[in-house]
């Protein structure tokens, strides 16, 4: 996969403890990596990081991305070819109870690592992962661009188009010059996926409930979301960081959405649907008694052309690929006394089969 170009190569995941960061570091890892992780916390018990017991095989960092210092020095110790900067406050909800955080997180977080890794000569790639809700969302029925206007209604979305503002004005003050790492950042659709326990998201809430036989409470059945399994975005930040590594034009400073088909775009009711077809006695409760301002957008779509004309990129995976792979992945784990490392690595075998048989460039 990806032409064994991370075979030996030295990585440093900054988030690594994350739903996302623990399914990259073990992607890594199984492509013959070497990987650093900096994070500050695991974000939930349980947590894939722990399941997946990661620890015993990278070099952990507990550090925070605020901390510019630390930040510089653990990443010159390491001496990385590749960055994949992913640390943040991720929750829409919590960022109206921390917006503080939230914005020092993902703004200021972004920042000290431009800064840190402009200054270390080893270092040669940069992929930003920020999110889709960067843009500014007026819910019109078309795919966003990437150079559709950024904005937020609420602070971690407008944390992120900050992030990416920062990011432009990094890029463009001090990385044209071609010894510099080649950065980019990336957007993607909502993941989901495997071993992520995080609150206020519809699968791990589900799961979460029906697990002890409890029914899960839906607020906005109608709101549609670009669904995709963690691989396939995944897929394309490996694929990115690659063709950034060997100058491929068109990718340095740039970004790219990464998102699923528009047949994979559904609403809550249509995955809830879904995934009781693969869950038994899965129940829900649709309430409309909302008591703050924390609701989200109720329509969000990405355009992924960009990916597909200059990374040559797209999905792979169907939506009932997507729901099967993640309710398989919540099953084992709650009810067989599966090897999780093991099944993990089968799926991730799996999802490259997938993409194989459908001629993905980053398969060869």
């Amino acid at each position: 996969m990806f032409n064994s170009f991370y075979k030996g190569k030295k990585v440093f995941i900054t988030g690594n403890t994350g739903f996302k960061g623990s399914w990259l570091t073990q992607w890594l890892l199984s492509l013959g990596a070497t990987v650093k992780g900096y994070s500050l916390y695991i974000p939930s018990q349980p947590s894939l990081f722990e399941v997946l017991k990661l620890e015993k095989n990278i070099d952990h960092f507990i550090g925070d991305v605020r901390d510019l210092k630390t930040l510089q020095k653990t990443m010159k110790d390491f001496q990385p070819d590749i960055i994949f900067h992913l640390a943040a406050q991720p929750i829409v909800h919590r960022s109206y109870d921390e917006p503080i955080l939230t914005f020092q997180t993902n703004l200021i977080g972004t920042v000290n690592v431009l800064e840190t890794i402009r200054n270390i000569p080893s270092i040669k790639v940069g992929v930003f992962i920020t999110s889709d809700k960067c843009y500014e969302n007026v819910e019109w029925e078309y795919g966003y661009r990437e150079t559709d206007r950024l904005g937020g209604k609420d602070p971690y979305s407008a944390s992120k188009a900050c992030a990416e503002i920062a990011f432009s004005a990094y890029y463009r003050s001090f990385y044209t010059n071609p010894n510099c790492p080649q950065i980019a950042t990336t957007r993607a659709g909502n993941v989901i996926g495997g071993g992520d326990w995080a609150d206020y998201r519809i699968i791990p809430d589900s799961i979460r409930a029906w697990s002890e036989n409890k029914k899960v409470i839906i607020r906005s059945p109608n709101a549609t979301r670009p669904w995709q399994h963690v691989l396939e975005p995944l897929s394309g930040y490996l694929w990115l960081a690659k063709k950034l590594f060997e100058g491929e034009p068109e990718t340095n400073g740039e970004s790219f959405n990464f998102g699923p088909g528009s047949d994979v775009v559904k609403t809550v009711s249509e995955l809830l649907n879904k995934m009781k077809k693969k869950w038994n006695g899965a129940i829900w409760e649709i309430s409309n008694d909302y008591t703050d301002n924390r609701k989200e957008a109720d329509l969000l779509k990405l355009n992924c052309d960009k990916a597909l004309k200059r990374l040559q990129w797209e999905s792979s995976l169907s939506f009932q690929e997507t729901v099967d792979m993640t309710i398989d992945w919540y099953k084992k784990f709650y009810f067989s006394k599966a090897d999780m490392i093991k099944f993990s690595l089968d799926q991730i075998s799996s999802y490259q089969q997938i993409s194989n048989g459908k001629d993905r460039s980053w398969t060869k």
